[in-house]
C-alpha cells in the first residue's frame, strides 16, 4: 500500500494504470469506521485499484465549528486501509493556495439543494464539500467514486455537480451501515455517553414511526411529521429538522405519491450533532437487524 502526500506523486503513481485498470475512489476525512470500510470493500469488488483520500477539508467548516477539534487518527486509519486491501492512501497536507482558502476559487452548491436541511444550519458547508470533491476528482481521475447514503444531501449535491460540470466519474451511493440496534454509524458516535447513545436510537426509531404510519395509509406529510415530533418530544428530543422530501430534488413534500421520498432528521444528542435518513419506499422489510422486533415496544 502506497501513502501519497502530493498531487504530483499521486498522478505519477496512477499514470501506468490509467486506461488499463479500473480505479475506484473513496474520499474521507479520516477517523474511519465500519461505514467507511463498507465503501472500501465495495470499491474493491468493483475496481482493480482503490484510492482512499484522508483529508480534513477546512473549507467545509463554519466560523463557529472547531476545525482543530476534528479527530485525526491517521495511524489507525492507515492500519484499517491496509487490512482492507487499499492500494493508495492520498493524504495531502493542504490542497488550497499557500495563503489560505479565502483566495481559492470554489464551487457553489446548488442553492435549492445546498441551503436546506444541514445546509440551513451550516451556511457554506456544501460549497466547501463540492469544492474539495471536485478538486479530488480532478486529481485522482477515478472511474468510480463511492459515497454513503447517510449523508444523502451531500450525495445528491455531488451527483448534481458531476452532471452539471460533466465530470467523467460514476458516483455510486451506498446504503447506510448501521449498528445492530439501528444507530447509523458515524465518527461522531464516539462523543456519545452511554445514556446519550441510548437516546440517539430515538432518531432512527422516529423515522421508522413515520414510515409505519405511511404504510398504514397516512399520506399527509405534515401529519406524519407532527406525530413523530410529538413522540420525540416525549423523549426530550427537539430535532433541528425532521422533514419528508423528494429523494431526487430534495424539495419538501406535502403529500406522499408514487415518486420516491426520503425522511431526514438531525438533532444534537449530548455533544454530538447526528443526522439520519431513510427511504420511504423500502422501509420495514429487511431494513436493519432487530428493528422490527424493537419498534412496537419503543414507539408506544
Amino acid at each position: 500500500m502506497n501513502i501519497v502526500k502530493t498531487t504530483s506523486e499521486l498522478k505519477r503513481t496512477l499514470a501506468p494504470v490509467r486506461g488499463r485498470e479500473r480505479v475506484a475512489f473513496v474520499p474521507t476525512m479520516g477517523c474511519l469506521h465500519e461505514g467507511h470500510l463498507s465503501l472500501i470493500r465495495k470499491a474493491r469488488r468493483l475496481a482493480d485499484i482503490v484510492v482512499v483520500s484522508i483529508y480534513v477539508n477546512p473549507m467545509q467548516f463554519g466560523a463557529d465549528e472547531d476545525l482543530d477539534a476534528y479527530p485525526r487518527t491517521f495511524e489507525q486509519d492507515r492500519e484499517l486501509c491496509e487490512r482492507e486491501g487499499v492500494n493508495i492512501i492520498f493524504h495531502p497536507d493542504n490542497l488550497y493556495p499557500a495563503d489560505g482558502i479565502k483566495t481559492s476559487l470554489k464551487v457553489d452548491a446548488d442553492d435549492a439543494l445546498g441551503n436546506c436541511l444541514c445546509g440551513a444550519a451550516r451556511p457554506g458547508h456544501f460549497d466547501g464539500v463540492v469544492t474539495v470533491v471536485n478538486m479530488l476528482f480532478n486529481i485522482v481521475q477515478p472511474d468510480i467514486a463511492l459515497f454513503g447514503e447517510k449523508d444523502y444531501q451531500q450525495l445528491t449535491i455531488i451527483n448534481r455537480m458531476v452532471n452539471d460540470l460533466h465530470v467523467d466519474v460514476e458516483v455510486i451511493g451506498c446504503e447506510t451501515l448501521r449498528e445492530t440496534d439501528g444507530l447509523a454509524m458515524s465518527s461522531r458516535n464516539r462523543y456519545l455517553s452511554e445514556d446519550d447513545r441510548k437516546r440517539a436510537l430515538f432518531l432512527q426509531q422516529s423515522l421508522q414511526k413515520i414510515a409505519e404510519n405511511a404504510k398504514n395509509g397516512e399520506k399527509n406529510c405534515k401529519n406524519l411529521i407532527k406525530d413523530a415530533k410529538k413522540w420525540l418530544k416525549s423523549k426530550n428530543i427537539d430535532p433541528e429538522y425532521l422533514e419528508i422530501r423528494s429523494a431526487t430534488s430534495l424539495e419538501p413534500l406535502d403529500t406522499l405519491n408514487e415518486a420516491p421520498a426520503r425522511i431526514f432528521i438531525a438533532a444534537t444528542i449530548g455533544n454530538a450533532r447526528l443526522i439520519d435518513n431513510i427511504a420511504l419506499e423500502h422501509v420495514t422489510d429487511n431494513m436493519i437487524n432487530g428493528a422490527t422486533e424493537n419498534i412496537t415496544e419503543t414507539l408506544t
